[in-house]
């Protein structure tokens, strides 16, 4: 198993971009021209730099020890990794991507953390027919209309994250709530999936605060919470973001007297930087640091070995991506090339997560768990199931 970095240059990409172009019309076979006992190509499109940097590097950190614990292999072939940093920044992915399929040939794309950096791979992903799992960004459209049989989640959907959230604050007795995000598609489909649920049980949101991604001054949109003075404020924000705006709100004071909840994003991959901030935070999530299951503990501490560090759920989603190629190439014998067969045995699929029971629907998002997490001594710890098998209805989907 091998690795290489792909650096691809602002300079770079703007000369490629007209041959990028044609690339994007141009389909191909999956592995068109390897020779069987060559090493598969994997691609990890991934944020490396930036406010989303932790979470690319768990994601491929958990993808890279899923392969090595099979020997460098997956489905028997040896893996050759491409790495490429997308930098969360949508404007370059289209010419990224085109060169991960066009000028490496990659087998297989893993990628991003982004929405809207995913939507534009995905589009390349489809134009071409390349295999594409994506480990993390949730945007409700690459599995409901942008669906297509070479593409996979392993992650989640936006909508599937927060929608049990709602009735969760019913039950809870909140009855108005300030919802608060980034403005971007990831935000505004993590607060519609919330916003569903919560008002189909009586909730009312008295106000959508937003401000544009990634910016991180949160200071009025704080100062307006405190004016409103809901029952409960819940937020989406991850990486840096996160950081800052549980920490301000903290500073604030509103921690102790408006209840703090979100997407489990906001405390994950963050505990350590938020400190005693993010006490008493509750989530909804489809993992939790404390899940007593077999798969769960081995992978916590192989990944501990592996990097020094406590493994989160983006280490969990690159490790069931690798999980889930490695499935697909097992039933063809590392045939990459028969593709019918492998994309079916991955549909198929029924893995043994760290993070439970996980399947995949006929829009191949995941089916899943979604756990009610509250943030004690440091850890995303389970309060129970939100809700259990949540499956996407995959609107739009023309294979559901």
């Amino acid at each position: 198993m091998s690795d290489k970095i792909l650096k691809v240059s602002r300079r770079t990409l703007l000369s490629g971009a007209a041959g990028a172009a044609a690339l994007t019309v141009t389909p191909r076979l999956f592995s068109p021209a390897i020779a069987q006992n060559a090493p598969l190509k994997v691609g990890l499109m991934l944020p490396y730099t930036g406010t989303y940097a932790k979470l690319g590097q768990f994601i491929d950190s958990g993808f890279k020890l899923f392969a090595e614990q099979k020997g460098g292999k997956l489905g028997g072939r040896a893996i050759e990794f491409v790495q490429v940093d997308d930098e969360s920044k949508p404007e370059a992915a289209t010419d990224n991507m085109n060169r991960l399929v066009g000028r490496e040939k990659v087998d297989l794309v893993v990628g991003t953390v982004h929405s809207g950096v995913a939507m534009a791979m995905v589009k390349v992903a489809r134009d071409t027919n390349t295999m594409m799992i994506i480990p993390n960004a949730g945007a409700n459209d690459a599995t409901g209309p942008m669906c297509a049989p070479n593409i996979f989640r392993t992650s989640f959907s936006n909508w599937q994250t927060t929608f049990p959230a709602g009735k969760v604050l019913v039950d809870a007795g909140i009855k108005n709530v300030v919802t608060i995000t980034w403005r971007y598609t990831a935000g505004a489909e993590m607060m519609g999936g919330f916003t569903e649920n919560f008002t189909k049980h009586g909730g009312k949101v008295v106000e959508d605060l937003t401000l544009p991604f990634p910016e991180v001054e949160f200071q009025a949109l704080i100062t307006r919470i405190a004016t409103l003075r809901p029952d409960a404020v819940f937020s989406f924000f991850a990486g840096g973001g996160a950081v800052k705006f549980v920490k301000d709100y903290a500073a604030a004071g509103l921690n102790k007297s408006i209840p703090l909840y979100g997407a489990g994003f906001l405390t994950d991959g963050t505990l350590q930087a938020q400190g005693e901030a993010a006490n008493g935070i509750k989530t909804t999530l489809h993992y939790a640091d404390n899940l007593d299951n077999p798969a769960n503990l081995a992978f916590l501490k192989a990944f501990k070995a592996k990097t020094g560090q406590d493994g989160d759920i983006y280490a969990v989603q690159g490790f069931d991506a690798a999980a889930l190629f490695d499935i697909g190439l097992t039933a063809v014998g590392g045939d990459a090339k028969a593709r019918d067969k492998m994309i079916a045995a991955m549909g198929a699929a029924k893995i043994d997560s760290p993070r439970g029971p996980l399947s995949f629907n006929k829009a191949h998002n995941p089916i899943q768990n979604i756990y009610l997490r509250e943030v004690r001594n440091g850890r995303n710890e389970m309060v129970s199931i939100a809700q259990a098998n949540v499956d996407d209805p995959a609107r739009g989907c023309k294979l559901a």
